[in-house]
């Protein structure tokens, strides 16, 4: 009898967060007035096809701001079943928000492909969604499977339908049906991306770059240790 082991697997968490109506609005419209402020700024340009992020127009501490607290805080529990889904003992770690940022795509704009090396962790929260809008989508660059050269992403190979069907083992690229409220969590080392704002409502999320430091790091190699075993000369 024959199978298929899938192996080496990507975990990405789907979760939903609920907060009062009040606090959304309160923070959408804090959103909206960076974006527009930004947008003033002549220093700062913006490609017509390209959403807005706070990260490159100055506004990247929104978990230093006591309007977007309560989000945070979920946030951090969302990360704990995170971990817990994966055996981590999060106990033993402290999650640190180095830099977060909300994302404005309003009309035809989107997020092209990226990843963020200088962090462990990463999420997106939707805080406002249109239901038929578009997805965030995943890409692997190891493509395991691919026993011959761009097999998964020839247009030619496409074109001769000579995969006859696409899933997980055999695409370069995954979507994630994401609603209002909900956030995914994920390797800040993954290739992601979001497809094209299909219709004038405005996108808004939320992310941010999480840095993972060990409680105490006693005969622990990879961990990074305790901040306050850090010392600059």
């Amino acid at each position: 009898m024959s199978e298929i082991i899938n192996i080496f697997p990507l975990s990405v968490y789907k979760s939903k967060i609920t907060l009062k109506n009040q606090d959304k609005e309160k923070m959408i419209k804090e959103i909206l007035s960076m974006r527009d402020k930004s947008l003033k700024d002549s220093s700062i340009l913006k490609k017509k096809s390209n959403s807005w992020t706070g990260d490159v127009s100055g506004f990247d501490q929104l978990h230093n701001d006591p309007n977007f607290f309560n989000l945070f805080k979920k946030i951090q529990e969302n990360i704990n079943k995170y971990c817990e889904n994966l055996f981590i003992d999060h106990e033993q770690i402290d999650f640190y928000f180095q830099r977060s940022w909300a994302t404005v795509s309003s009309g035809p704009e989107n997020i092209a492909a990226h990843k963020h090396d200088q962090s462990h962790l990463s999420f997106a929260y939707y805080l406002k969604k249109n239901e038929k809008d578009s997805k965030i989508y995943f890409l692997d660059s190891s493509n395991q499977n691919e026993f011959i050269p761009r097999l998964f992403s020839s247009e030619s190979i496409n074109k001769k339908n000579i995969i006859k069907k696409r899933n997980f083992q055999n695409s370069p690229r995954v979507n994630i049906n994401i609603e209002e409220d909900d956030i995914v969590i994920f390797p800040s080392k993954t290739l992601h991306a979001t497809e094209t704002n299909i219709n004038n409502d405005e996108r808004i999320s939320i992310s941010a770059d999480i840095i993972c430091i060990a409680k105490e790091s006693s005969y622990l190699e990879n961990l990074t240790p305790p901040l306050n075993n850090w010392k600059k000369f």
